[in-house]
């Protein structure tokens, strides 16, 4: 994986996650931020420079489209590989993957190229499998799509359409959802005792409204307009992030519409605030959209990243599960519509179609395919051709080809 923006990361730990609890310890998933600790300066700040670049978005756009044709981002690999393809190689040797999965679109050309060069190079059968986890909804960037990867999952049908026109074959691309943290797959309390367990009341209806791990965007001015527009009619929960000043202010501060407002900071139990949730105003990232749809929630898009999250917008208005939003005070006139007496049955069967888009199977249906990449495609892949196999670095293998006891029975790095 790359860490630009939470998303990447949050896919990748969801799919570790799902191993350990689907296999135990038959796996050794590991996550690595590759070009952040694989590649040399200055390819190894592209984590750093993406936060830049989305914050100007002029920027970021002339970026984005740039590098999107074939005919531009080809060339700019290979460009690239001839830097970093020594780099990557040597962490590869290190790593020694049965399968390598990636969760970001910049990391499919390069390393499936440097693994095949790597099994060449080590007289092996075949090159690690190499599968992409698209951990984009709808507007997906074409370097997701690699001709050269053994499966590449994706969340929607849009996806699967995009990756045929580039090429991808029926038989390599697989449909199952967003993988999502397990814990969404899970049964919970009832809503009443949810809502005791937070602070919540148990008669209003609340209103989840997340800013994200950074605690970005019309917050406040968001919540000063829910109040002044409900006048405590409904509760308001604000998770804020790292946002600790923003979460200062609205613990602090005065409401005069007299709302039931709980403002939090970073929180690990988004899923119980979602389940005790009625509606979520949120940005239009992939991986909340998904847990709002598993948790049935309506939801009220408020904020997106320009190019690949401005797809989202018309995916949750056109399946009518919400809208799209971004001024303070038309926010709070929508959630007094949403949540009028006289709109009650509209907002109920919102919720219902939410629900039936939930996809909260796809990170174990993920999990599983990949498991059987490894041990099949995987294992196949590790057996020699001419020369014997060395392990560079820690070793995997005893001399006689068989697995050491001490290491588990398949290895795989998330990049």
């Amino acid at each position: 994986m790359s860490n630009t923006g939470g998303g990447h990361k949050a896919s990748a730990e969801a799919l570790k996650q799902a191993f350990q609890e689907k296999y135990g310890g038959k796996y050794k998933v590991l996550i690595v931020d590759v070009w952040k600790e694989h590649t040399p300066y200055p390819f190894n700040q592209l984590p750093d420079s993406y936060s830049f670049l989305v914050k100007h978005s002029i920027l970021w756009r002339m970026t984005y489209h740039t590098i999107q044709p074939r005919f531009m981002h080809i060339p700019y690999f290979n460009t690239v590989y001839t830097f970093v393809n020594r780099h990557l190689s040597e962490a590869f040797d290190y790593y020694d993957p049965d399968i390598v999965v990636s969760v970001h679109p910049l990391m499919q050309h390069i390393p499936t190229r440097v693994l095949a060069a790597r099994a060449k190079r080590l007289g092996r059968a075949a090159p690690a499998p190499f599968a992409t986890v698209v951990t984009d909804f709808t507007t997906c960037h074409n370097t997701w799509f690699c001709k050269d990867v053994n499966k590449c999952f994706v969340p929607t049908e849009y996806c699967k359409q995009l990756g045929k026109r580039m090429g991808l074959t029926e038989q390599q691309l697989v449909m199952y959802g967003l993988p999502i943290r397990p814990i969404f797959s899970k049964p919970l309390p009832a809503q009443p005792i949810l809502r005791r367990r937070l602070g919540l009341l148990p008669n209003k209806p609340a209103i989840l409204l997340v800013g994200g791990g950074e605690g970005m965007g019309k917050l406040q001015a968001t919540v000063d307009a829910l109040d002044a527009r409900l006048q405590g009619s409904a509760q308001i929960v604000v998770i804020c992030g790292r946002n600790k000043q923003l979460l200062g202010r609205l613990k602090t501060h005065k409401w005069q519409g007299g709302s039931h407002i709980i403002a939090c900071g970073f929180v690990d139990n988004i899923h119980e605030w979602m389940a005790a949730s009625d509606v979520i105003i949120t940005k239009a990232g992939p991986g909340t959209i998904a847990e709002a749809l598993i948790s049935g929630l309506p939801i009220l898009l408020n904020g997106n990243v320009p190019c690949q999250e401005e797809g989202n917008i018309p995916y949750v208005v056109d399946n009518g599960v919400g809208t799209f939003e971004t001024d303070p005070e038309k926010i709070a006139d929508i959630m007094a519509d949403w949540l009028s007496p006289a709109n009650k049955a509209k907002f109920k069967m919102m919720a219902r179609r939410s629900k039936a888009l939930g996809r909260p199977q796809a990170v174990y249906q993920i999990v599983h395919d990949l498991a059987v990449l490894a041990n099949e495609v995987g294992a196949a892949a590790k057996q020699t051709v001419d020369i014997v196999s060395v392990a560079v670095g820690k070793a995997r293998r005893c001399c006689d080809g068989s697995r050491t006891q001490q290491m588990p029975v398949g290895q795989l790095a998330v990049a």
